[in-house]
């Protein structure tokens, strides 16, 4: 087992680690995605253990079922038993995002995880971890046949 600064929620059956440092929107964001129909795991620490099935996310016993909500305080949220990791978000400064990313991927725990690096504030983020959690092969695709039109991979 292995517990890391992260918050978790689980979109659709696929567990997204949410990653930044203390103030990268980790927990606003994941409000942000159980608004939109998410289940939240836990909030700024997570336990993982690996299975046979892969990497399970589950939220220590002390925080279970709590968020810190920045300007409103430490609240009570539904939480799910665990998630299966399929998704690392990185969160960066908007600067950092690439236009078109190359597919990435960070060893958790010895299983090889898709990551992408968003910014938590834009208002569109959380429509993104959705899709690249709905199809992580989306992630760094140019396109249907892989053509840029011109178009720069930066």
């Amino acid at each position: 087992m292995e517990r890391m600064h992260a918050t978790a929620v689980d979109v659709a059956g696929r567990g997204v680690l949410l990653c930044g440092p203390s103030g990268a929107g980790k927990s606003d964001l994941a409000l942000r995605l159980v608004d939109r129909g998410a289940s939240f795991i836990s909030d700024d620490q997570i336990e993982l253990t690996l299975h046979r099935r892969g990497v399970l996310a589950v939220a220590p016993r002390p925080i279970r079922g709590y968020m810190e909500v920045r300007g409103v305080g430490i609240i009570p949220v539904p939480v799910t038993g665990g998630t299966y990791i399929s998704l690392i978000v990185e969160l960066v400064p908007s600067v950092d995002v690439l236009r078109l990313p190359d597919m990435e991927h960070k060893m958790l725990l010895g299983k090889k995880i898709p990551l992408i690096r968003l910014n938590a504030f834009e208002v569109s983020t959380p429509i993104k971890i959705e899709l690249a959690a709905g199809d992580a092969s989306r992630i760094g695709r140019a396109g249907p046949d892989e053509q840029t039109d011109g178009l720069e991979r930066n």
